[in-house]
């Protein structure tokens, strides 16, 4: 476990290899195999084995109830347990295991750095799910009791780094900066693995503020960082796309060789919000002709994700390759519900400049309206049926598209997902 959460680990291969012979014959029948299996989920998401291994273990894990508070544990494999749903798409499910594991800290009185970590890894849960005002709101509270564990401590970083990530979607990389200046945040960067990973987030920093060339130092330290130690999903640490961005002006070869290498390793992966990132990025550093494909491919993938902002941002790079007014709507509205005002502002200029009228402010329902959950189990029964669907659809369901958001999954986790919703409503 120790080595999980080690950034200066000298051979993390073969740690690998020796973990998945030893957890695939496992058979979970106490808590400590269940822990060596909770391991072994963590770390095929880091090296982007197939979504459908990592749910596996973490499925195997979870038959039984899982303490986050154990007396004799740590609560570090329930959280990594916990995020790998969340970086395979199932973020609703993640969601549940944080408010089970919060309350379980809360009834033991642990309020210092276990809720801290609580807090800010939900707020990262809510980030990836596109819902920013509530990410930003739990991000803030992470850091408030982050900061009376200390500045620089794990739980720290996690929290600075979190909250800096949630600024900078919602279009605010002033604060973000300040914020990063006032916390210190930079190097030496620590010790121990922090998701998101903070020099790269640092980076990104970097990125928003126009300091390419410094951007691109710290990535191509990233590369150095995690490529030995075989952490190559994208899904987890974008530095791959972030370095096409940066690279992009000087050197385009470059650039697209990096994000379809990126690309390459999120189909491996299978997560759908991963490969529209990087199907996104991909269209940003390609030749003129190739772009809309890109982004068409990104946006279908995307519509069928809980990945809200990403889908907002593909909207609106789509909308605007194509000066499509009703593209470029849905791209608002979308980035309306999220909380990404800085993509809404740039979003209703773009409209406006073609000529199209602004949709009206419709208020986001948290619930499933008829419509959606109509949407979502006909897209169950054709998964039961198997029905073939095509890779890139000319226009995605946009109900069925809400649906995955509102309930935290992607389209094959629907049957799931509308069961616990379906629990939590009776």
């Amino acid at each position: 476990m120790w080595d999980a959460f080690n950034a200066a680990e000298t051979d993390s291969p073969a740690r690998s290899r020796r973990l998945a012979r030893l957890a695939d014959r496992l058979t979970g029948r106490d808590l400590t195999e269940r822990y060596i299996i909770g391991l072994r989920a963590w770390d095929a998401c880091l090296r982007g084995e197939p979504v459908d291994v990592v749910l596996h273990h973490a499925g195997r894990v979870l038959e039984r109830p899982f303490s986050w508070a154990h007396e004799d544990r740590g609560f570090e494999v329930p959280v990594l347990v916990a995020m790998a749903h969340m970086y395979t798409d199932r973020p609703g499910r993640a969601e549940e295991l944080f408010e089970a594991g919060t309350a379980e800290f809360e009834r033991h009185g642990w309020r210092g750095a276990h809720l801290s970590f609580a807090y800010s890894l939900r707020a990262y849960v809510r980030y990836r799910r596109g819902r920013l005002v509530e990410a930003e709101e739990l991000a803030r509270a992470g850091l408030r009791l982050a900061e009376r564990v200390g500045r620089r401590t794990p739980v720290h970083w996690y929290a600075i780094a979190i909250l800096l990530t949630t600024l900078l979607a919602r279009g605010r990389p002033e604060e973000a900066w300040e914020l990063a200046r006032e916390h210190e945040y930079g190097a030496p960067f620590p010790a121990a693995v922090v998701f998101p990973d903070s020099q790269t987030v640092y980076a990104e920093l970097l990125l928003s503020r126009g300091e390419t060339r410094a951007a691109v130092v710290e990535l191509e330290a990233v590369d150095r960082r995690l490529t030995p130690r075989g952490v190559q999903n994208p899904s987890w640490c974008p530095w791959q796309l972030h370095l096409a961005r940066a690279v992009a002006a000087d050197d385009p070869w470059r650039a697209r060789a990096l994000a379809g290498d990126a690309v390459r390793r999120a189909r491996a992966f299978g997560a759908a919000s991963g490969i529209g990132q990087a199907l996104r990025v991909a269209a940003q550093v390609a030749a003129p002709e190739e772009r809309a494909g890109l982004l068409q491919e990104a946006v279908t993938l995307l519509s069928a994700s809980p990945a809200g902002y990403e889908l907002a941002c593909a909207l609106a790079e789509l909308g605007t390759e194509l000066r499509d007014e009703d593209l470029l709507m849905q791209a608002l509205v979308t980035a309306r519900e999220c909380g990404a005002d800085g993509l809404a502002r740039e979003t209703t200029d773009t409209l406006l400049g073609l000529g199209g009228a602004l949709p009206c402010g419709l208020a986001w329902e948290d619930g499933l309206t008829e419509e959606e959950r109509r949407a979502a189990d006909l897209a169950v029964r054709a998964e039961k049926e198997s029905v073939p669907e095509t890779v890139v659809l000319p226009s995605p369901d946009w109900a069925l598209s809400a649906a995955c958001r509102k309930l935290g999954t992607d389209r094959p986790g629907l049957r799931e997902a509308l069961e616990a919703f379906a629990r939590s409503s009776t």
